[in-house]
């Protein structure tokens, strides 16, 4: 089956967003097994085991396994009230990392939540900071989200770092419990007028109105982009 008959059946598939050098889009079948070497792969140094996320901390086998379940786990988190929208991150047509946007209660909220991470070999390029803005502008700009969240492991100062740089406000801290162990984490808050925005546009594509009404954003919502931006056709 084509990537364009897929994504009329389950339109989350024909979602794309390009900033700068790099396009996000949704996992299809067809990228699980790059998605399945890039997992393979370093992300966190050795100096710093309080940071690695519980899901990496498994033997490499189990996590390969439980990554890919997971990606066919999210089809089925998508509705008008809750949704996860979980970006792979492509640069010259390679898969380097993934950028999830999340919402709970959105209809009530208008609230996005994310996370993110990248190969060790691809950090400090900026290309997390670029993600980032990515979804937010999508989040700002075309959901109409009025707020976002974010959190990282205290000590965690690349992550913090580019939630700052995009203008993220420190939002407090708690304690959680990740990989059965506790750890401080370092909430963040943002509001569409603090973003730091990048000089280059957004580009939208896919975002058709059946994914609207999927997402639960209707036509007279704030998230309404110029039509410039937007190509709701597919992807080109």
């Amino acid at each position: 089956m084509s990537a364009s008959a897929l994504s009329q059946l389950f339109p989350p598939l024909g979602l794309s967003l390009r900033l700068a050098d790099l396009t996000l889009r949704p996992l299809r079948d067809e990228d699980l097994p790059e998605y399945a070497e890039l997992i393979r792969r370093p992300i966190f140094g050795p100096d710093h085991p309080e940071l690695v996320f519980p899901w990496y901390d498994v033997p490499e086998e189990q996590r390969v396994a439980g990554a890919i379940t997971f990606q066919w786990l999210l089809r089925t988190k998508v509705s008008p009230e809750d949704w996860i929208l979980d970006f792979g991150i492509f640069t010259e047509d390679r898969l380097v990392g993934m950028q999830c946007l999340r919402a709970h209660g959105w209809q009530l909220r208008r609230t996005v939540e994310s996370d993110s991470w990248l190969t060790r070999d691809e950090q400090g390029r900026g290309i997390g900071t670029t993600m980032r803005r990515a979804v937010l502008l999508f989040a700002f700009d075309h959901l109409g989200a009025l707020r976002a969240e974010t959190s990282a492991v205290a000590g965690n100062g690349p992550s913090c770092g580019v939630s700052r740089a995009v203008g993220y406000r420190d939002n407090g801290t708690e304690v959680d419990v990740q990989g059965g162990r506790t750890v401080q984490v370092q909430r963040f808050v943002l509001e569409p007028d603090d973003l730091r925005r990048p000089a280059q546009t957004l580009v939208v594509d896919g975002f058709t109105p059946r994914l609207r009404e999927l997402l639960g954003v209707g036509r007279d919502d704030p998230g309404a982009a110029p039509a410039a931006t937007v190509l709701a056709s597919g992807r080109s």
